[in-house]
């Protein structure tokens, strides 16, 4: 088992090449419980970094190491632990796993889920179930984030469509243009410009708007 700090930038640097392993961001303040769950993940899958801490530098920590996954381990969910995790999902996203001793309100757990939780699990840790439930929460992780990228790509071809509607109505107003004849203007100047038919549309509609 291999245990690496963030304060010691030499022990990263060392494990770069070993690109099998999956990086662990350990946050757990109980260095007994930290070693506990250390000793699970022993088979050479695992490359952890364990911070004894989950506050604000958390961010740092995960801009730093760029872990695969994030394990927090804590006695029950907070507000500056929950702003942390937003930050995270906003910035620099990644699989989390929430094992916490208490129970939290239904108010809370929402909250987590939409900070990027892809796994929270209450109660004692059962060691051996440690490695399946951090494959499901990277299987979670990935899956939600197909899906925001499928909804993000959607609303870009949307807007884009929108775009070239109006681009194509202000031709065909003021150009005396058919539909068609309008479309295959822009289509036009996209290829002759090497640009996106989107990025002409903006462009017409923003001479539109001069007028």
């Amino acid at each position: 088992m291999k245990k690496n700090t963030l304060s010691l930038p030499k022990k990263n640097t060392l494990h770069q090449d070993v690109t099998s392993k999956l990086k662990v961001l350990l946050a757990e303040i109980n260095q007994v419980k930290a070693e506990a769950l250390m000793s699970v993940l022993t088979n050479g899958q695992y490359d952890i970094y364990h911070i004894a801490h989950s506050g604000v530098p958390l961010l740092r920590d995960v801009e730093q190491l760029n872990p695969d996954v994030i394990i927090i381990d804590i006695e029950s969910p907070n507000r500056d632990m929950l702003e942390n995790l937003n930050k995270i999902s906003q910035f620099a996203p990644k699989p989390i796993v929430v094992f916490s001793e208490q129970q939290c309100a239904n108010a809370t757990i929402n909250q987590m889920v939409k900070s990027g939780v892809s796994a929270y699990v209450v109660g004692e840790v059962n060691q051996t179930r440690v490695k399946s439930i951090i494959d499901v929460a990277i299987a979670r992780f990935d899956l939600f984030q197909g899906l925001k990228q499928e909804l993000a790509d959607t609303k870009q071809q949307l807007s884009s469509q929108k775009n070239i509607d109006k681009a194509k109505r202000w031709l065909m107003e003021t150009k005396q243009l058919s539909e068609i004849d309008a479309y295959h203007l822009i289509r036009k100047m996209a290829m002759d410009n090497s640009q996106k038919m989107d990025d002409v549309a903006k462009n017409i509609l923003s001479v539109a708007s001069i007028f």
